[in-house]
């Protein structure tokens, strides 16, 4: 009998070393990339050093900081040490809840980023809101209201004081990160140039780096430049984008095909990297070990 499981979440250990991956079982799996990288790897030494469950539903978010692996599914978030994880230590450090309409409401919590200007985590899911968590304290502070659906992607502008979400109502919406107040709405799919009314309007994945924004998911993939709030680039990849990342002068995405896309900022496909299933979720880069600096995308598995 075939057990289908999909790995929704990943985040790479601070040092580098480990990766932690997150399925729709609610279970996380740690990696040694060490083992599973060496040129002597074995199937063996390819297994998680430990797998334990963390949530009662999928892990849909996976999310470091400097100590901590921090972990989300159905409402809740929960902190776990990596200094104990990487030792098959498995003991959660705290577990919170964002302020629900009601005690019973459990939305799927999609997205979760760090603002490091006040040290605050960002979750963003199910109830359509974005919940502001002081880090240091544990107290939630503040929610960001506006979308009219399931959020599915964050993204913080540290220097502009900004945080972007983007939502299945189709919108990016642009954030004050200290009033909490909507700055601009950018409802993708009503650019001619980005909608694809066969794939909907929904906006899975979003990223930004200074003045620039990746954002796609029913919309093709674009570029958009923040101040002039305008699409400079359309990518022609099929299907829609799950994840997508700058890196270096390339965009890194994986969505709803059997590759791994690079592209060029001007639009051209450099290379595109097949994949052995038929569609990949998560894309995560390692940039906290110059021994193991790889591009590691996740994907849904099927296992005896």
């Amino acid at each position: 009998q075939l057990l289908h499981m999909s790995v929704f979440s990943q985040s790479f250990s601070p040092c580098g070393r480990f990766l932690a991956a997150g399925n729709n079982y609610g279970e996380i799996a740690i990696f040694s990339l060490c083992y599973a990288l060496s040129p002597e790897a074995t199937e063996s030494s390819q297994k998680p050093i430990v797998t334990f469950k963390a949530h009662d539903g999928p892990v849909f978010s996976l999310l470091s900081t400097d100590g901590q692996l921090l972990s989300a599914g159905n409402g809740e978030i929960t902190a776990w040490n990596w200094s104990e994880l990487i030792k098959k230590g498995i003991k959660a450090v705290w577990t919170r809840r964002p302020q629900y309409k009601t005690s019973l409401e459990m939305p799927e919590i999609n997205a979760m980023v760090i603002n490091p200007r006040d040290n605050s985590l960002l979750v963003g899911g199910g109830d359509n809101n974005i919940h502001v968590m002081d880090l240091e304290s544990g107290v939630f502070k503040m929610v960001l209201k506006g979308h009219s659906d399931y959020i599915h992607c964050l993204s913080v502008r540290e220097r502009e004081g900004e945080t972007l979400s983007g939502s299945e109502d189709g919108a990016v919406r642009v954030w004050d990160s200290r009033t909490g107040s909507t700055v601009h709405c950018i409802e993708v799919y009503k650019y001619e140039d980005c909608a694809r009314p066969q794939y909907g309007k929904w906006i899975s994945c979003l990223t930004t780096d200074s003045d620039w924004m990746l954002c796609g998911g029913g919309p093709s993939l674009s570029l958009w430049h923040l101040r002039s709030l305008t699409p400079t680039t359309i990518f022609p990849l099929p299907g829609c984008q799950r994840q997508t990342s700058f890196y270096q002068d390339l965009i890194l995405s994986v969505g709803d095909s059997a590759f791994l896309s690079h592209c060029q900022l001007s639009g051209e496909v450099r290379a595109r990297i097949p994949c052995s299933p038929p569609s990949l979720y998560t894309l995560g880069l390692n940039t906290g070990s110059t021994e193991h600096r790889v591009s590691l995308y996740e994907l849904p598995v099927c296992v005896h």
